[in-house]
């Protein structure tokens, strides 16, 4: 019970600090003993917001670009300040 609610936790944006309080142990054990429930509820977090910004991503108008322009900075290291490569 206790790793399906550090992944759960950590899902949901909680801090490696709070989780720490809440199952009653330091970070250093938490990280050592739980190091695959906060890696998996990392990756269910990540996944979650890049849904919610590829589905703003998606719409039309200033949020949209904002949403795009962002996705290409993150994850695709563009650059509006970089110039083209010479073909």
């Amino acid at each position: 019970m206790q790793r399906r609610l550090v992944e759960l936790l950590t899902a949901e944006g909680v801090s490696q600090l709070e989780i720490g309080r809440v199952i009653a142990i330091d970070g250093k054990t938490l990280r050592k003993r739980y190091r695959r429930e906060l890696d998996v509820g990392a990756a269910k977090l990540e996944a979650a917001l890049v849904g919610q910004l590829l589905r703003i991503a998606g719409g039309k108008g200033a949020v949209a670009f904002k949403a795009i322009r962002f996705t290409l900075q993150a994850r695709f290291g563009w650059s509006q300040y970089v110039p083209p490569p010479r073909p």
